[in-house]
């Protein structure tokens, strides 16, 4: 099976955030794999998985870093696939994660979700795998289904709630 996303983490200790995005990715049915280089202390492996992705068949990486947040800048440097940043709070609530992925200059672009992100940021690899797959879309869209269903539930939820004298729904 050929990895149609990667995620890259800059140490596993990047892992339970990036667990979700790898649990989303299962629960859609798109073939990932997980791995964790760092700009800083492998670059060349980090430049021999980033020129190399495309020819493996991987068409999206997400890529998760804290503090400096390097990895995904340099990734994205190197290949010409669309790379989502996940900042990481590993240091000032990851605000200084957040500010070096989504402060890229002009020609290298990193999709970037919210500190701590990784469901997102697996959500928006597969809206993007989804434009050529319509298997995918198809599972994407059912998934969707199911967010306003929580919402529906949570409301009617919310209806039923009578410990309030001046509550009038």
């Amino acid at each position: 099976m050929t990895p149609q996303v990667s995620i890259i983490m800059g140490s596993t200790s990047d892992l339970p955030v990036l667990r979700k995005a790898a649990d989303f990715l299962e629960l859609m049915s798109v073939p990932f794999e997980l791995q964790a280089l760092s700009a800083h202390r492998t670059p060349k492996a980090v430049e021999e998985f980033a020129t190399g992705a495309a020819a493996r068949g991987v068409k999206v990486i997400i890529a998760a870093a804290g503090m400096a947040a390097a990895l995904p800048g340099v990734i994205a440097a190197l290949t010409p696939l669309p790379v989502i940043g996940v900042p990481i709070d590993s240091t000032l609530q990851g605000q200084d994660a957040l500010l070096s992925i989504v402060m890229m200059p002009p020609g290298i672009p990193v999709a970037t979700v919210g500190i701590n992100a990784g469901l997102n940021a697996a959500v928006l690899a597969v809206r993007m795998l989804s434009l050529a797959d319509p298997a995918l879309a198809v599972r994407y869209s059912a998934w969707c289904d199911t967010l306003s269903a929580k919402v529906i539930k949570a409301n009617r939820d919310l209806a039923a709630v009578d410990d309030y004298k001046f509550k009038t729904n």
